[in-house]
């Protein structure tokens, strides 16, 4: 496999790297954030592996940057922070699989293993309910075949909202994830846009497919 490893500690980076190349392995470094993105996204790669604590840019920064440019290799986070908070952190931000120093190497080596056995992913180009469908590369959106004309955040409500098609998602969801809101605004912001969405897209058409959950948020949903 080709594997990069962004480590900044040189005895553990050193470590790592000779076990990995005994065992077959073309591993290129990098000793900061900074370069393991310029080499995460340039260079194709089976597995990453990298530090949470890096200098120029951080391990959660850099892989979100990389997750942003299309970069799709699995990624195994090497800290020494191993609280719960912290796990979910790393994979919340793209991270794979999560591994606390100090580590067996045998343990390093069985992880990416089977991060490399996993399916690549492939990202979704077109989402859709019912008839509905949005095409994320053409940034389009039609109904029954009828385009609809959507502003940026509007379009960016009904993607998150297909995304997550027959669950409820809440105000405070599309604060955070639309908007990047992490307090509340104290604003009808989110139902002005929905008032809005739904008059586009269910407006004219029989039934309806965004719905409003009282007291819990909002669904997108093929008609019954």
């Amino acid at each position: 496999m080709k594997i990069l490893l962004v480590e900044d500690d040189k005895q553990t980076a050193d470590y790592i790297a000779k076990g990995l190349r005994e065992h077959g392995h073309v591993v290129d470094h990098a000793d900061n954030g900074r370069d393991g993105l310029y080499l995460a996204t340039g260079e194709k790669y089976d597995v990453l592996i990298v530090d949470r604590m890096l200098p120029a840019m951080d391990g959660l920064s850099l892989v979100k940057a990389a997750r942003a440019s299309g970069m799709k290799a699995p990624v195994l986070f090497l800290t020494t922070m191993g609280g719960v908070d912290d796990r979910v952190a790393g994979l919340e931000a793209g991270g794979d699989d999560y591994l606390t120093k100090p580590f067996a190497f045998a343990e390093l080596r069985a992880r990416i293993g089977a991060l490399a056995r996993r399916p690549p992913i492939v990202a979704a180009t077109a989402l859709g309910v019912g008839d509905l469908e949005m095409d994320l590369l053409a940034r389009t959106v039609t109904r029954a075949g009828k385009r609809i004309e959507l502003l940026a955040q509007e379009f960016k409500i009904l993607e998150y909202l297909l995304r997550h098609a027959g669950e409820v998602v809440t105000r405070t969801m599309l604060l955070e994830k639309v908007w990047d809101f992490h307090f509340d605004p104290k604003t009808n912001i989110v139902e002005t846009h929905i008032s809005r969405l739904r008059s586009k897209i269910d407006k004219g058409f029989d039934k309806p497919l965004l719905h409003t959950i009282r007291g819990a948020g909002y669904v997108v949903r093929a008609p019954d």
